[in-house]
């Protein structure tokens, strides 16, 4: 049989189109490797040695073959001026963090093939991060001879040009985008802006105003143009404005808010208040409106008044009065009580009044839930989350919660199952970092009640789905080295896993008695003594368990005397007296 080599073909080989720097979506081509099978004999004799070397180089850089580097250094003593070569190097000094020789190499690809598009915009970002506007321009103004109809690129070159407060060039570069993609609102308020900046105050209000005549029917452009003629104090043309929108629009949210503070500008607080009052306690309002001005009442109070908040809640109770059953009013209420630090009692009482007419109201029942919970009233927790589930049975947080309840109830079998069921209804893969860590949990409180009822392979099992969602999960690592201790498995296992609970919490006197208690099964006694004294030094009172470890380990690490100490001590905090005694009696552990 006649022999043959596996062969990568790169495609776009004369500009290997490697992402440097975030090039533009859609104008990148992606280079490819593909396979043929083609005979030794046949590439030797059509591809030269410089094509040969450079495809493989692109094809191992693209693999993240760390050998590439060296082949393209190779094709370069080849061809110093093969600018496809210096783009790839750059490309690989990225990859090393070498940006300062990325740059180098790329500005070279870019000078040796000035009318390559690619090579051109990303020399052009590098020139952006050192901050030479003047290169970048350049480089964009010659990628946009290439691409009349790339207004991106001149979106680009306004921002450069503003960066040299070149408004002349800014206003000439708007031109050639209105040429290229026709006049439009956003490009006139982006030459306003430029006349704004030039402290041209003719030109950018003949826009304003032009955009208000093109436009007669949107009260949005009045209002602007209003808020324009206040900054310039032009009050009382801004005042026909801000009236000639509501004309058109009685409940615009932004001509009343702009009336509003045209009222306050000229001093006259009574038809401020009483145009704050008409809104807000109108029924015809919409909320958006009434929310944005209680919201500006807040601040208002805060500033003017300290913070009065006997008043800001009794202009919330009015305006509930005509909206009764909005639940972002009757949250914002809830929520300014928790910032005022007013009773817990008051605070629930308003989420439960969300929850009255918005049952399903995700933000009151997880924020009412929680607070519970810090109340330590666990039915009401447990019912918060049995109600929520029948509305949005996907939330995890309830039966989270729910099983938390449970656990501080002693109902083990009702934690277990509530955990069951919130790990039946949540897919992980789209599950975001929060869910993940609550889902690491619940397979860790599974975990637990398994071990209790003695079904240890549920028990590891649901401890290692835990550790898989979130490796950091310590309690859970520790619980899961503890137990594997308890069985006398996987020791070597246990130890990382109880190690690295260490390195999170290295006084947690917990942690460090299941490490002493793993490395005296592995019989390193000399290693577990000095961690169980380290365990007693952080622990303010012993418990029985720990004490009896303690003596097991000074036994063994032959100080029988201290060992019968701490077992005296563990009889003392409840241990088991027989087994205890016998231990002392014998000095032996069985």
């Amino acid at each position: 049989m006649k022999k043959t080599i596996l062969v990568a073909i790169a495609v776009a080989v004369v500009t290997p189109l490697l992402a440097i720097g975030g090039a533009r979506t859609g104008t990148s081509v992606d280079m490819k490797c593909d396979t043929m099978t083609i005979s030794a004999d046949s590439l030797l004799k059509e591809t030269p040695l410089f094509d040969r070397l450079y495809l493989d180089a692109v094809c191992r850089q693209i693999a993240g073959d760390s050998t590439a580097s060296a082949l393209l250094e190779r094709c370069h003593e080849m061809r110093p001026d093969a600018a496809e070569v210096y783009y790839s190097l750059a490309h690989s000094y990225l990859k090393q963090g070498n940006d300062s020789l990325a740059r180098v190499n790329m500005r070279r690809a870019a000078e040796l093939q000035p009318d390559n598009d690619n090579y051109l915009e990303n020399v052009a970002e590098t020139y952006i991060d050192q901050r030479e506007y003047d290169r970048a321009i350049e480089a964009y103004e010659q990628l946009y001879t290439h691409h009349r109809d790339r207004s991106d690129v001149l979106e680009l070159l306004v921002r450069l040009y503003n960066a040299k407060k070149d408004y002349h060039k800014m206003l000439s570069t708007i031109d050639r985008m209105e040429q290229a993609d026709g006049p439009s609102e956003e490009i006139s308020l982006m030459r306003m802006g430029i006349y704004e900046q030039q402290g041209d105050k003719k030109n950018a209000y003949r826009i304003l105003h032009a955009l208000t005549n093109d436009h007669p029917n949107e009260p949005s452009y009045k209002v602007m143009l209003g808020n324009w003629l206040m900054q310039h104090d032009r009050k009382s043309e801004a005042y026909n404005w801000f009236k000639s929108a509501l004309e058109d629009d009685k409940q615009n949210e932004f001509a009343l808010n702009s009336l509003y503070d045209y009222y306050r500008s000229m001093g006259d607080d009574t038809k401020a208040r009483q145009l704050r009052d008409n809104i807000l306690f109108s029924p015809q309002t919409d909320i958006k409106t009434k929310l944005s001005m209680l919201q500006q009442a807040i601040r208002e109070n805060e500033q003017e008044h300290g913070g009065d908040s006997t008043a800001v809640l009794a202009l919330f109770d009015k305006i509930m009065l005509t909206t009764p059953r909005n639940a972002e009013l009757s949250n914002l209420k809830a929520m300014y009580m928790r910032v005022k630090k007013m009773p817990q009692d008051s605070i629930n009482a308003a989420y439960a009044h969300t929850l009255s007419f918005e049952p399903d109201n995700l933000s009151a029942r997880l924020t009412l839930t929680q607070n519970k919970w810090e109340e330590k009233k666990w039915n009401e927790v447990v019912d918060l989350c049995d109600k929520g589930i029948q509305y949005t049975p996907e939330e995890l947080t309830y039966y989270y919660f729910m099983a938390l309840a449970y656990i501080q109830q002693d109902k083990d079998q009702k934690a277990y199952e509530a955990c069951k069921r919130g790990l039946n209804e949540i897919d992980l893969n789209k599950a975001d970092e929060p869910e993940r860590n609550m889902a690491s949990d619940m397979y860790g409180i599974i975990g637990d009640m398994s071990y209790t009822n003695q079904n240890y392979d549920e028990a590891f099992s649901a401890y290692e789905k835990a550790i898989t969602i979130y490796p950091d999960n310590i309690q859970v690592l520790n619980n899961y080295a503890y137990y594997l201790s308890q069985q006398n498995t996987q020791l070597d296992h246990a130890a990382e896993m109880s190690l690295r609970t260490l390195k999170e919490e290295p006084t947690n006197a917990t942690y460090l008695d299941t490490y002493a208690w793993i490395l005296f099964l592995q019989k390193r006694y000399d290693e577990a003594k000095a961690y169980v004294d380290l365990t007693l030094q952080n622990s303010k009172n012993p418990d029985k368990v720990l004490l009896e470890h303690a003596g097991d380990i000074y036994l063994m690490a032959g100080d029988k005397e201290k060992a019968v100490s701490y077992w005296k001590q563990a009889i003392e905090a409840g241990g088991n007296k027989t087994s205890l005694e016998r231990k002392i009696k014998t000095r032996k552990l069985k």
